[in-house]
This record gives C-alpha cells, structure tokens and sequence, in this order.
C-alpha cells in the first residue's frame, strides 16, 4: 500500500504564503515532500517568510510577487509557476483582508477592496491555475475561508463575514465544474488564529483573549500549525474522493452553534 499522505513529486503554489496561515500551510506542504514555491505581493515578507521555512525545516521555497487583486498580474504569475516549477498540481488561496466597519456606516469602497482581495482575487487564482490543471487533469486546489463563512459574529464584520461565505460557496461551485478534469475543489475554515498580528491584539487585551479561548470547546485558540493536518489531506491523494468541502480546523466552534 503507497503512503496517500506523501507529497513527493508534487508541485505547489501558496498564495498569500508569507506570514500567518498561508506560511504554515506552505512549511507543511513542503515538509511532507511537496516542491513548494509561496506568493505575495511584497517581497521582502516572502523573502523572510522562505528564511523561516528554510531554517525550520531545511526545505527552500520558491518565491514569486503578486497582486492577488489585479488579473493581468495573477495571469503573469501562473505563467511564471509553470515556467519556474514545470507543473502545478496542488493551488492553496491564503490570501485575505479584513475591514471592520459598522454595517451601518461600512464604506462601500473598503467593501469593495475587501472583495476584490478575499472573493474576486480567489477566483481569478483559481481561474488561471485551474486552466494549467485541466491540461494535466489533476490538480488540488484548497482555499482558505474561516468559520465566518458559517457562523456570524458582530464587531463590524458584514464584509469580512460576506466574503467568506461566498468562498465557501465558489468552492462548492468549482468543485462540481471542475471534476471532470480530476481537479478537487475544497476549503478549510479556520477560527480565532494566533498569528503576529492577533497575538499582539489579545495580548493588549487580555479579556478578549479569555473571551474568545472559552469559546472553543477544546479550551484553547488555534495557531497557524493547526491548519497543516488538514491542508495535507486536502493535497494528498489520500483525498481523492473529497471534493466541495469545508473542512474546519476550529476547536470544536462550529460544533457548538
């Protein structure tokens, strides 16, 4: 029997890959043997972000610019993936905003640039790398949505939560229109993450970090590492037949309403 976890001989590209989830995801990609090359659109954070990955796991990374909001640049760096990398067989969307406005109040131009980044710019990642997939017929694509695309909160996150819900749905969506070329289509939906940028906030604020870890019934919040188990299965052939599914990583959140 052939190890379905390995990911030796596989070609992957991470957008949004250098910091946070999108970087975690990449490291364990590589880890389990994928060759692994991580995009962004400023350079010296994927430069760090391939030094970290590098040091912890003694796998270098490629690294490639983009702006995840403009088409002509995704096109020009799917074109770069396969002249650099030779194929692409698994795509990872980890790119993200979030912009917290009362809905009352929410300007409609930041709701815009939220959407151009976290719903239009997923789908013109998985338009342009899903044209390279059908060629091979294979291919993994794995977004990266969050809980709020199930569950609502408040705190000013219509946008944020909206936009999360219609990647949920695009995932589902292009699972089904892309099956006939072997390509899966799923997502996994995070909770609460410690990256840099949160760990700082709940640190400021030390009865949100309580509020917040009380609510996930495993008593804890999530790191970026969490999201590793799942984005390998998603990659591996050992999810051959899972497609148009959110897998959530959450601590047991959804779980509970």
């Amino acid at each position: 029997m052939k190890d379905i976890f390995s990911l030796q001989g596989k070609n992957a590209i991470v957008i949004g890959g250098a910091g946070g989830i999108g970087q975690a995801i990449a490291k364990g990609l590589a880890f389990y043997g994928a060759k692994v090359g991580i995009a962004s659109r400023k350079l010296e954070n994927l430069e760090k972000a391939a030094q970290e990955i590098q040091t912890d796991i003694n796998k270098e990374v490629k690294i490639f610019q983009v702006d995840s909001a403009n088409e002509d640049s995704i096109k020009a760096l799917a074109g770069k993936v396969v002249a650099e990398m030779g194929k692409v067989d698994i795509l990872v969307n980890s790119q993200g905003i979030n912009i917290k406005q009362s809905a009352l109040e929410f300007q409609m131009d930041q709701w815009d640039a939220l959407f151009n980044v976290n719903v239009k710019g997923v789908m013109m990642c998985c338009k342009e790398f899903a044209k390279i997939m059908t060629k091979q017929n294979y291919g993994k694509i794995i977004n990266v949505s969050s809980v709020r695309g199930a569950r609502a909160c408040g705190g000013g996150n219509s946008a944020y939560n909206s936009s999360k819900g219609a990647v949920d749905m695009m995932t589902r969506t292009l699972a089904v229109e892309l099956a006939p070329f072997n390509i899966t289509v799923n997502a996994v939906g995070p909770t609460v993450t410690e990256t840099p940028m949160m760990t700082k906030l709940l640190t400021d604020n030390p009865a949100l970090k309580e509020r917040l870890t009380g609510a996930h019934p495993l008593g804890r919040l999530s790191v970026p590492e969490d999201m590793i188990g799942a984005a390998v299965f998603l990659a591996s052939d050992a999810s051959n037949y899972v497609t148009g599914q959110v897998i959530y990583p959450d601590g047991g959140l959804t779980a509970i309403g």
